[in-house]
């Protein structure tokens, strides 16, 4: 079966960093565009990052601002998203999420695939 397992998150101060990890199994991972969302407490999902099957395309939320970098390593089946400068406001349960698209898609139902989350906390 499908699975997806990030790992990664965990509390860092303001200005730190993390490397998150997802995981694939149960489907062929270099056929799917891999990306990465977030959920605040209270808030919906939010697009953070996705890369194309080749790891030749990516695209970013604006808020990201050049703090984030999403990359993949198809020989692992697994998606990284390197975070640096961390803010309070970038708190949150981080997602991988598969998509069978090669479009580079913001849009959260586009995903067919999605992980169980890693939580990321950012102290001030």
């Amino acid at each position: 079966q499908v699975q997806l397992v990030e790992s990664g998150g965990g509390l860092v101060q303001a200005g730190g960093s993390l490397r998150l990890s997802c995981v694939a199994s149960g489907y062929t991972f270099v056929e799917y565009t891999m990306a990465w969302f977030r959920q605040a407490q209270g808030k919906e999902h939010e697009f953070v990052a996705a890369i194309t099957r080749s790891g030749g395309g990516l695209v970013y939320a604006d808020f990201v601002k050049g703090r984030f970098t999403i990359s993949r390593d198809n020989a692992k089946n697994t998606v990284y998203l390197q975070m640096n400068s961390l803010e309070f406001e970038d708190a949150a349960v981080y997602y991988c999420a598969a998509s069978p698209s090669p479009v580079l898609d913001r849009k959260a139902y586009q995903y067919n695939y999605w992980g169980q989350g890693t939580q990321v906390t950012v102290s001030s």
